[in-house]
């Protein structure tokens, strides 16, 4: 088993995530097994509870973990760090829950077993039980999947008082695992002064220095840069930071982030990361040139669609990754750029001549997920605005409830028509909480998620765009449309498209006298991947292409 871990350092958000992902990307084209962990030093078990705006998105798996930190305690885990995302996209495999290894998993089963009585006499300390913990953790990983390369993404930054603790456990493992059999990979910021026109390395120098305070001496450093390092540069940073100048590699702002692992291999990243690891392996050409076909099919785009995407956390875009990348993906297969306009919802009290411009400006409307009432009325405007005007419209999860919601105030009049969740006192509840979730005390951990089953009914769009009459989606929600309203909205031009497979949970709804208005109660983005788009996605994107050429022409 080898072990490749990546650090990070100078400031957070380098997308250590894509590097870690374009790293094992680089093992791929090598024929190699990889699985990734991601160890996030967040005392949070898991971030299912984390507001996106403070975390970016949530991301969900396909399998619900039995997390089990001590006998007698368990909790379900499928929702995991957006970096999964990033994974599961560059390398076409499907992602454990359990490879999210946070703090709050690491201190929650070391003083769960000490309550349970397995360290009677034991002081409880940091070193030995919180790294040998982690290291548990890591080599139940490497076990259960057995990969030829386990990579290992610490979160935060170098110098963090939450990672002292996984950083200490890195340590003992590289000691543990023996030379040849390890490589540590420091990602850090090379700011580049415009005033002087220089690149600056005295951050990456005190990054390292921290590192070695740790006890670990970087292999490799990755320079995020603007453009590309100089060669002067990596001269300098290999003689300050003990590394080779081979061992040095530029990661500038790329155009598409697919090309990264062919940047990494055209600097030779890949070869020395193998002599490192003592790993007798060349690049397969065919899986090299496999990757390149695919990052062409995103730079040979021929046109351009807008698509708005109301929501509550348009604060930070990390909010909607995975639904970024599902239209980026769609988008290349009906070569054009999908370009996206972020409507805070809250507008539409604030600047309602504004907030209509922006709705009447987009080629179509992609309504967020989201839970709360934050917002919501502008959400419920939005998916309305459609409706009136038979605007392309994909709601998705959130999107999709208020999609309802609009449907039964504009169509049903049903004005005071809301969810639950928003009015727990409405007089038309659409929509309610799940049967199963009346009973859950908890919030962390309990809603519907991971994989499920759907039921395609025919002689629907949803039933032509996947052609199959079973599917399987992932879910996050708790609360779902109300069958009780379903029948009326039915007999009034509403189609519910797909179900469970007991035909209690309504999983899709479309608009039967409109062109392409559709909500899917799951999250479909999250199985696009850069060579495979989401059906559903691409058929948005698709709907809208045929809509601009049909303008197009009259014009």
């Amino acid at each position: 088993m080898k072990y490749v871990f990546v650090t990070g350092g100078v400031v957070s958000g380098l997308g250590k995530g894509v590097v870690t992902a374009s790293i094992a990307k680089l093992f791929q084209f090598r024929k190699l097994n990889v699985d990734v962990i991601k160890m996030d030093p967040y005392l949070n078990v898991d971030p299912g509870t984390l507001n996106p705006i403070e975390h970016g998105e949530v991301y969900v798996c396909e399998d619900v973990w039995e997390f089990e930190p001590a006998l007698g305690y368990r909790f379900r885990i499928a929702e995991v760090d957006q970096d999964f995302g990033t994974y599961e996209r560059f390398l076409d495999k499907n992602m454990h829950p359990s490879n999210n290894i946070t703090s709050g998993q690491v201190y929650l089963s070391v003083i769960l077993k000490e309550r349970i009585g397995e360290y009677l006499g034991k002081t409880i300390q940091v070193i030995p039980h919180i790294t040998s913990e982690i290291k548990k953790r890591i080599r139940a990983v490497a076990q259960r999947s057995k990969p030829d390369v386990l990579l290992i993404e610490v979160g935060g930054t170098v110098g963090d008082i939450e990672a002292m603790p996984f950083l200490e456990a890195i340590r003992q493992l590289r000691l543990e695992e023996g030379i040849g059999n390890t490589a540590l990979v420091h990602v850090t910021l090379i700011p580049f002064l415009e005033t002087i026109g220089q690149f600056k390395t005295k951050p990456t120098q005190h990054s390292v220095k921290v590192l070695q305070s740790s006890g670990l001496q970087p292999d490799i450093i990755i320079g995020r840069t603007k453009s590309e390092l100089t060669q002067d540069v990596r001269e300098k940073i290999g003689l300050f930071c003990n590394v080779p100048v081979e061992a040095v590699i530029s990661d500038p702002d790329l155009d598409v982030i697919y090309k990264l692992p062919l940047h990494f291999e055209s600097q030779g990243l890949g070869d020395h990361l193998c002599r490192i690891l003592q790993l007798d392996v060349r690049c397969n050409e065919n899986a090299l040139i496999e990757w390149q076909e695919i990052v062409n099919l995103y730079t040979s785009i021929r046109g351009e669609v807008t698509v708005l995407m109301p929501g509550k956390y348009t604060l930070i875009h990390d909010s909607y990754i995975s639904i970024n990348m599902a239209l980026d993906h769609a988008g290349a297969f009906n070569r054009v750029k999908v370009r996206r306009i972020y409507l805070d919802t809250e507008l539409y009290d604030k600047d309602s001549k504004k907030f209509y411009e922006l709705l009447e400006s987009a080629d179509g409307i992609l309504l967020t997920p989201g839970f709360g009432s934050r917002g919501v009325e502008g959400m419920v405007e939005t998916a309305r605005y459609a409706l009136k005007n038979d605007k392309p419209f994909l709601g998705i999860c959130f999107g999709c409830q208020l999609l309802f919601i609009a449907f039964a105030r504009e169509v049903l009049r049903l004005k005071e028509a809301s969810s639950t969740e928003i009015d727990p006192e409405t007089q038309h509840p659409v929509v309610d909480l799940l049967p199963e979730q009346r009973v859950e005390k908890f919030l962390g951990g309990t809603m519907r998620i991971g994989s499920h089953p759907v039921r395609v009914l025919k002689d629907t769009i949803l039933y032509n765009i996947y052609g199959s009459e079973i599917i399987h989606e992932r879910f996050r929600h708790r609360y779902h449309i109300n069958p009780k309203y379903v029948k009326l909205a039915e007999q009034n031009g509403l189609k519910a498209s797909a179900t469970d497979l007991g035909g209690e949970v309504v999983n899709a709804i479309e608009v039967v006298d409109k062109t392409w208005i559709i909500g899917v109660q799951f999250h479909p983005e999250f199985k696009s991947r850069p060579h495979k788009p989401s059906p559903i996605y691409y058929s948005f994107v698709r709907e809208l292409v045929k809509r601009k050429s049909i303008e197009d022409s009259r014009r």
